[in-house]
């Protein structure tokens, strides 16, 4: 996305230039002194200079991943106010030295070649260095921002090409450019992503538990922009600027706005580079044969930073636990296992079983889990990452046919935090499900009366009046989404579409809610559509008295609050199931009440468990139900369609990040078998 990769196409562009002008005035200063011989010496110290930063790199990156997540946020927070500070200082001396860049190589190279081989080495590694880390970091904490890779080294490996391309041709003076006026540009966009990473860092900072203030917002947008839309996307993708932002991050862009960029824009003077700085090697002599370079010294200085970073990953890498394979089955459950580090581990878990089986990793005394795989087949191995403190731990093996085995528990010296998940049981859920069975109880005795009223509207003759107590009748449905699942056939009979019918809409096995849609919004007469009305109400009143007896699986209640609304962003938000009314947000407005009454009742197990989960939900569902309530007035609904492209989105964008909130539920109040 180009949105990610522009800020590291222009730290690439603006840093290559700068180490590639460095490299092409020392290797300028060498050809006019006649010591083209040395010039392998320049090429050893400038790759010297690209391995260190890459295995900064690489060190940054494992360094992260080998941390727990609170930690992560912490360590990348602190790198990117590290970074910003790195970038400025970069943006300021690039400035102050632009001019007299070539003069003062030019003296350290002299002065290198008057004390050997290993003072040029060293010139050329530092010249190039510092733009190499300084590069390596920046990226990383822009990979950070962007949650991926692939955009910012894109980006990045386009401004490196593009200013080894320049470099060139200012060597070769095939190119004349105002190196003062590119370096002023190109810094005051460099100070404005700046203010946006250091923005994103505190934002890290705050999420980390380093800095207060993570709830105390001072811009919240997200329920009047939509985040996926183009422009937003971009926006935050350059700037780091997001809809949601606390007001530490925004104090702190606005002051680092204004003080760096005040003292900037007053420090800049409009000065023509002197014309030797940027064409050295103009006048220089052709080139004599070349000799071919020693290669020890150039693969030593090249392979120690990467060895040594190598060392620093894999003796800081957390033991034994990768390098162990724990069985998994109702026999040999956790056989392999020792006492692990604290830390990030990663175990290889491997089902010596028959069956299938599904595996956790406990603490015993409490039953918390740590990390699970589920589905795990026989003569199959999977890894189960799980962050590991001081404490005791124990692995569960749940065969897909059997019954549950604990390991013998090993206990883990040492501090850290980690943060399990308080297991749950259908008891658990025993209270919610009763509940909401209730719930549901109640709205089904409301549908009954309110299909039959719909019935008889119907059968005398009187439409305009149906049509508004078809809406009533269906509104109360699809308040009961969570149970869907357990209304068996009577869901297709009484909210079931035409799609896959032989017949469409014209097909006799259509029925239900949608069919009456159809016919009463397309002009069909009282005495066609009395029919679907006598079997609708016959269809509501059969479910209702099924309903005590039907099995619902307390299970499901944890899953139906992602999946009704899931299916409401598929379906209703789409007008897929729109049949003539225009209604569909009236549908949704429903569902969404369907949500908010089951999260109601899972409340005691999720404020236990994830304390700031519901507030966040709440808040999520508050911004959706506001985009509903615009979008009616009275009875009138406005159709999906009929929406602006803008309020569409915005409306798809809140939904899309309620569902997201909402995603972590199910696993958080799974059903874990303890014995």
């Amino acid at each position: 996305m180009w949105d990610d990769a522009f800020p590291s196409f222009l730290i690439g562009l603006r840093e290559g230039l700068e180490g590639g002008l460095i490299v092409s005035i020392l290797v300028a200063t060498l050809v006019r002194a006649e010591a083209r011989s040395r010039l392998p010496q320049v090429w050893t110290g400038v790759l010297a200079a690209i391995a260190v930063a890459m295995s900064f790199g690489a060190v940054l990156t494992f360094t992260a991943a080998s941390m727990p997540e609170t930690a992560q946020e912490a360590f990348g927070g602190s790198l990117s106010v590290i970074a910003v500070a790195f970038v400025t200082a970069m943006v300021f001396w690039m400035r102050r030295s632009a001019r007299n860049l070539s003069g003062e190589l030019r003296q350290k190279v002299t002065g290198a070649l008057a004390m050997g081989s290993g003072m040029l080495i060293l010139t050329s590694f530092l010249a190039v260095g510092r733009e190499g880390l300084e590069t390596a970091l920046f990226l990383w904490t822009t990979a950070q921002a962007a949650g991926e890779s692939a955009g910012p080294l894109t980006g990045a490996a386009v401004g490196l090409v593009l200013a080894t391309g320049l470099c060139w041709g200012l060597y070769r003076r095939v190119l004349k450019i105002n190196l003062t006026k590119f370096f002023t540009a190109t810094g005051v966009v460099l100070i404005v992503i700046a203010a946006g990473v250091l923005g994103y860092g505190l934002r890290d900072l705050q999420e980390g538990g380093v800095l207060p203030g993570g709830t105390a917002y001072a811009v919240d947008l997200a329920g009047s922009i939509d985040a996926g839309s183009w422009y937003s996307t971009l926006i935050q993708g350059v700037f780091n600027l997001m809809p949601t932002m606390t007001w530490l991050q925004v104090v702190a862009y606005v002051a680092y706005l204004v003080v760096v960029m005040t003292l900037f824009v007053r420090g800049v003077r409009v000065t023509t580079p002197k014309p030797e700085a940027a064409a050295d090697g103009a006048d220089a002599p052709e080139p004599a044969a070349r000799r071919r370079p020693a290669w020890v010294v150039p693969a030593a200085v090249v392979a120690v930073p990467a060895v040594i970073a190598g060392l620093f990953v894999t003796l800081g890498r957390p033991k034994p636990a990768g390098d162990q394979t724990v069985a998994v089955s109702g026999t040999d459950c956790g056989k392999g296992f020792t006492a692990p580090k604290p830390g990030r581990q990663t175990f290889r878990m491997r089902n010596t079983g028959r069956q299938a089986a599904e595996v956790y990793l406990v603490d015993p005394s409490t039953n918390a889990v740590y990390g699970e795989i589920e589905g795990l087949a026989p003569g199959t191995t999977r890894d189960l990452v799980a962050t590991v403190a001081g404490g005791t731990y124990a692995w569960r093996c749940v065969p897909a046919n059997g019954k549950a085995v604990t390991s013998k528990p090993v206990t883990v010296a040492g501090g850290g935090a980690a943060k399990p998940v308080a297991p749950v049981s259908e008891q658990d859920l025993a209270a919610p499900l009763a509940s909401y069975r209730t719930y549901v109880g109640k709205g089904l005795d409301t549908l009954v009366a309110q299909t039959g009223t719909l019935r008889h509207d119907i059968e005398g003759g009187h439409l305009d009046k149906a049509r508004t107590d078809w809406l009533t009748a269906h509104r109360t449905y699809a308040s009961l989404g969570a149970a869907y699942g357990t209304f068996e056939d009577f869901d297709q009979k009484i909210d079931g579409r035409a799609d896959g019918l032989p017949g469409g809409e014209q097909d006799k096995d259509f029925t239900g809610f949608l069919r009456l849609e159809y016919g009463l919004w397309h002009g069909q007469s009282a005495k066609e559509l009395t029919g679907p009305a006598r079997r609708l109400s016959a269809d509501a009143a059969g479910l209702r008295k099924a309903f005590p007896s039907q099995d619902f699986d307390p299970g499901d209640l944890p899953l139906r609050a992602h999946e009704i609304l899931e299916n409401t962003l598929r379906f209703e938000l789409t007008g897929d199931t729109d049949e003539g009314s225009g209604t569909n947000l009236a549908t949704a407005d429903a569902n969404l009440a369907g949500t908010r009454e089951l999260l109601t009742v899972l409340e005691p197990l999720l404020t236990d468990r994830a304390p700031k989960a519901l507030p966040t939900v709440d808040s999520d569902i508050d911004r959706v139900q506001k985009m509903l309530d615009a979008a009616h007035d009275g009875a009138h609904w406005t159709p999906v369609e009929k929406l602006s492209a803008a309020d569409r989105q915005r409306l798809d964008g809140a939904t899309g990040q309620l569902l997201e909130d909402l995603a972590p539920i199910p696993d958080l109040l799974e059903i874990r078998k303890s014995a």
